[in-house]
């Protein structure tokens, strides 16, 4: 039996036991999900596979992505194994984990179009249902999820059908399709949809948001911060790449470069203003798509190189963020920033992770996330030489890097930093099973951004994408050594310059001791002026009413026509009688004509 067939079905098969042997699920979850990450990295080292079974093909992206699956898998069943305990329904999040994990390789190995519809069907379905663990209060999320993610599935089995029709193919890649006529066009669009939605792009975004509170945080650490933005990310690059031409600066590529920018600023303005750490992070996991989008947009083979780096660069530093907002989660009891504040020196490690990825999603050279955006910027910048509207595209990607950080500033103030409150005194570093997962991811942050050329980029990305041109001059080595020596300065100079010229003494205000509870300065209303600020105070009223939330527009629009039925269709005979009447009417006249 092949081996992508193993790594596919042993995860499925064995998922079964996790739902009858609910006390041992976890173990199995583990135990299953090493063995798939040692498979995994077979197929990826071993180099092009196929099986004639189910027709599976592996190649270099497809094995890399389910080798990141794979790592992403055993490091959630391991945060997970203390997070989830005590917590019902264990066995079938278990299961459900390693059956998204199978899954996942038969949509990436897939090599027609039967076979992906099948596979990326079943990851919707446990998406619904690991949403669904959070309780009856994700309940309406978790139905969200599945109409908007099962809706643009739909699309693409149109798109999926076109496609069969031009080609007379069902092999993924068969014929590379110029985008010239309105069918392969609406093909384009339809598993593009789908791409977007599961990814979480604007505006097929809001499921994202929507199950960050109730949903447990493992669950978002897996799926919409890691897996999904893998998969989604995953089937727009070969979208653009195998089965359409995409050329750069054509109406398609326009509207490609449109959807990423506008996803990079509407949803970090969106996150600015958020009071939970995981509705904040949730924004986030949806801007950073945007840059992803764009970089796949410009068609140019550095942008897209950006684009599929970036995607591996968020999945490692967003799980991150979740797991220390779960570790926050699960000291405290809450992700309300209001209410944290200097659990720094209580949770050091869920600290520094915190910090690294804050700085990594943020695009702080030297780490990962930087190289990734720099990499998107030089393919922005290479449509200059075709197009006057690159420079918007630039534009927006900047700007939006720098509301992440100033975004990021906020989260590490108002939980980390600051004064501790009444719930974060009791706070206490997490077990190790939970700081283990934090800190690898944290660290990969670091490695992949200093050995960037050495390690992802030289294995995974440019054996992906052929006829990357660098321009510019950025060696992250030498950036790495000169960030280091300026740090060993300035606590050089902060040493010997600090001097004690005073005792610290209770603060007064009118002769009364001032207290520091009430007076507390927390980083949660940092940018809440933003909110009323000019032109944008309208933008964000617009916003709450969910005026933007395709799934509201599309529910009102469904229940008024379910309404105007209802009105026609209420039961009394004298109502009928008159339709009737009328129908008569109106068939005398046509027939009369």
């Amino acid at each position: 039996m092949n081996i992508l067939l193993y790594s596919i079905f042993i995860p499925i098969i064995v998922s079964l036991f996790c739902f009858i042997f609910k006390k041992l699920a976890k173990w199995i979850a583990f135990l299953i999900s090493f063995v798939v990450l040692i498979l995994a990295g077979i197929i990826f080292f071993g180099g092009d596979m196929a099986s004639v079974l189910l027709n599976l093909r592996a190649y270099v992206l497809s094995s890399g992505i389910f080798l990141a699956a794979s790592f992403f898998t055993i490091l959630i069943v391991l945060y997970s194994m203390k997070y989830m305990e005590g917590k019902e329904r264990l066995g079938e999040y278990y299961g459900y984990l390693l059956i998204t994990l199978g899954s996942t390789g038969g949509a990436l190995f897939a090599n027609d179009y039967i076979m992906f519809l099948l596979f990326w069907g079943i990851l919707g379905l446990t998406l619904y249902m690991l949403i669904g663990m959070g309780g009856p209060e994700a309940s309406s999320a978790a139905k969200k999820t599945f109409i908007i993610v099962g809706g643009t599935d739909a699309l693409m089995i149109l798109g999926i059908g076109i496609i069969w029709m031009i080609t007379g193919s069902p092999q993924i890649g068969a014929m590379k399709l110029p985008l010239n006529n309105i069918f392969v066009v609406i093909s384009f669009l339809s598993l593009a949809a789908a791409a977007f939605a599961k990814a979480g792009a604007i505006p097929l975004h809001s499921w994202i948001p929507d199950s960050a509170e109730p949903a447990p945080t493992t669950v978002m650490a897996y799926l919409p911060a890691a897996l999904d933005k893998l998969l989604g990310i995953y089937l727009l690059t070969r979208i653009c790449v195998d089965i359409f031409r995409v050329i750069p600066n054509s109406p398609i590529s326009i509207f490609l470069l449109i959807i990423g920018s506008v996803t990079i600023i509407a949803a970090v303005m969106g996150a600015l203003v958020q009071h939970n750490l995981k509705k904040l992070l949730s924004f986030h996991a949806v801007s950073q798509v945007g840059y992803m989008v764009l970089g796949i947009g410009t068609g140019i083979p550095v942008g897209i190189a950006g684009g599929l780096f970036h995607m591996l660069n968020h999945s490692i530093y967003k799980c991150c963020l979740f797991l220390t907002g779960g570790s926050v989660e699960h000291e405290t009891g809450t992700t309300e920033l209001d209410r944290l504040g200097g659990l720094a020196r209580f949770m050091p490690l869920t600290f520094a992770s915190a910090l690294v990825a804050a700085l990594s999603i943020s695009g702080v050279p030297p780490f990962n996330g930087f190289v990734s955006k720099w990499m998107v910027y030089q393919g922005v910048i290479e449509l200059a030489k075709s197009s006057p509207y690159w420079i918007i595209w630039l534009i927006a990607a900047m700007f939006g890097s720098a509301l992440t950080l100033a975004s990021f500033m906020k989260i590490i103030h108002a939980t980390f930093l600051g004064q501790w409150s009444e719930v974060t005194s009791r706070a206490k570093e997490v077990p190790w099973s939970m700081w283990v997962p934090m800190v690898i991811l944290a660290s990969l942050c670091v490695i992949f951004g200093v050995f960037a050329y050495a390690l992802p980029l030289a294995h995974f990305i440019l054996p992906s994408i052929r006829g990357v041109i660098y321009t510019g001059f950025w060696s992250p080595t030498l950036a790495t050594l000169l960030i280091l020596v300026g740090l060993a300065i300035g606590l050089f100079i902060y040493w010997i310059g600090k001097v004690k010229i005073g005792t610290p003494k209770a603060a007064y205000v009118g002769g009364e001791l001032l207290n520091e509870e009430i007076v507390k300065v927390s980083g949660v209303d940092f940018y809440n002026t933003i909110r009323n600020w000019g032109p944008l105070r309208g933008i964000y009223r617009v916003s709450e009413r969910k005026i933007f939330d395709i799934y509201e527009i599309g529910s009102k629009i469904t229940f008024g026509f379910s309404g105007v039925l209802k009105w026609l269709h209420n039961g009394l005979l004298h109502t009928y009688l008159a339709w009737m009447f009328l129908g008569v009417i109106i068939l005398l006249c046509v027939l009369m004509r």
